[in-house]
């Protein structure tokens, strides 16, 4: 275990804060621990007359335009399940009838202690959708074999949506 001697918040945004802490370890030594401290996020494999729903939304970060399956960040104090429904709405158009918790996850243990919870959603039916307005988003459907070669391929590249997949692969 690590003891934390002190805590800076270095950088706070609107979704997470970068945070500088003081640490002691088990042998005595004080280092430095750069981290992110994060909300936690969901994330939805939707799957609608058999297809698996992804959205293409560009990502400034990877500076690409990027598939991956619905996903969001929790708000203050919110449930998993009702930030996945929301979510789902949000950037899909749909509702689901049928739910399913496929796992959690940390998304990058060595610096941030972001959880990802990931659901599976089935039964949809379109309600309309009300993206936030920084998200540009292009709704597609994919058979899931196709999901899975595009996978294979490194054409989807976004993790959650890796495993997001592959945990819904195991539910069969």
């Amino acid at each position: 275990m690590e003891e934390t001697i002190s805590s800076k918040i270095l950088h706070k945004g609107k979704h997470f804060s970068f945070k500088l802490d003081q640490v002691k370890l088990d042998n005595g030594t004080e280092i430095e621990r750069q981290t992110v401290d994060h909300p936690g996020a969901v994330a939805i494999v939707a799957v609608h007359e058999g297809d698996i729903v992804l959205i293409k939304q560009y990502r400034y970060a990877t500076k690409s335009e990027i598939l991956e399956i619905p996903a969001g960040t929790l708000e203050a104090g919110e449930d998993p399940y009702a930030c996945a429904v929301r979510e789902l709405q949000e950037e899909t158009g749909y509702a689901a009838s049928d739910w399913k918790k496929l796992l959690s996850a940390y998304v990058a243990p060595g610096y941030s202690n972001e959880m990802i919870h990931i659901y599976s959603a089935e039964g949809l039916t379109e309600i309309g959708s009300s993206p936030e307005e920084d998200e540009s988003i292009t709704v597609e459907k994919y058979p899931f074999e196709r999901v899975l070669e595009m996978i294979e391929s490194n054409k989807i590249m976004d993790a959650k949506t890796v495993t997001g997949v592959l945990a819904f692969l195991t539910t069969f």
